[in-house]
């Protein structure tokens, strides 16, 4: 799946800086806009999660836990303040709905072997832009800096655990974020599709009461790692 977002985003950059590139039309628009010390705007998206384990021991592959991602969406607001020429800071608070399954391949039982993840995050990263000279209408970009989340499907609280079949995750997690894009001015306002690298520099598992449980007792961190691919009206 990741593979794919991937080559979706990177063909309607392609495209999209190729068109503008070797287009004829030289007219600039919207001459003004970056001179703007505040600007706003929303984004839509999608996005495919994952989790990275790091275990207590190697105990060969057929413990290991394995994940399969579903593509999610997202939606959000953007407040984008001007620095200087090259630089932006923007905040992104978004929503972002996904889902996770998790197989545990020591069971023969589906109840016992699968635990699906439905999670939807309120998804809050403040980002430093670092933006090329404008080129007639179009403008790349690199981006990175931190995040934060709450999970609005979390069952940290829950007191049940695996042992009645539920997997428990923690309600907040960090992230870093590195991503790329490309600004394109069009007649009316300014476009950019983006895609951008999401990494957990927290555990977000909630541990099993039974020290010894299957499902948490060989894990030693659990974090998320995804992939958005955003499209920003501004």
């Amino acid at each position: 799946m990741k593979r794919y977002l991937f080559i979706f985003a990177f063909a309607i950059l392609t495209q999209s800086a190729n068109a503008q590139l070797f287009s004829k039309e030289r007219v600039t628009n919207l001459e003004t806009f970056d001179n703007k010390l505040l600007t706003w705007g929303y984004f839509l998206g999608f996005n495919t999660y994952d989790f990275n384990f790091d275990y207590e021991q190697d105990l060969g592959p057929e413990t290991d836990v394995v994940v399969n991602s579903t593509g999610g969406f997202n939606v959000g607001l953007i407040g984008d303040l001007r620095i200087n020429e090259y630089v932006n800071l923007r905040l992104e608070p978004g929503l972002y709905f996904t889902q996770r399954d998790l197989l545990y391949r020591q069971f023969e039982e589906e109840n016992d072997r699968l635990r699906s993840l439905q999670s939807t995050y309120i998804h809050v990263p403040l980002l430093v832009k670092f933006s090329t000279k404008r080129i007639n209408n179009f403008k790349p970009f690199i981006v990175g800096g931190v995040s934060t989340s709450l999970n609005l499907s979390s069952n940290q609280d829950n007191p049940e655990d695996n042992g009645e079949g539920q997997f428990r995750m923690k309600k907040y997690t960090s992230y870093f974020e590195l991503g790329f894009g490309v600004d394109f001015y069009l007649f009316y306002f300014k476009f950019t599709p983006s895609i951008r690298g999401v990494f957990a520099t927290s555990d977000e598992l909630v541990r099993d009461e039974d020290p010894n449980s299957v499902y948490t007792s060989n894990i030693s961190k659990m974090g998320s790692r995804g992939v958005f691919v955003n499209f920003t009206f501004q």
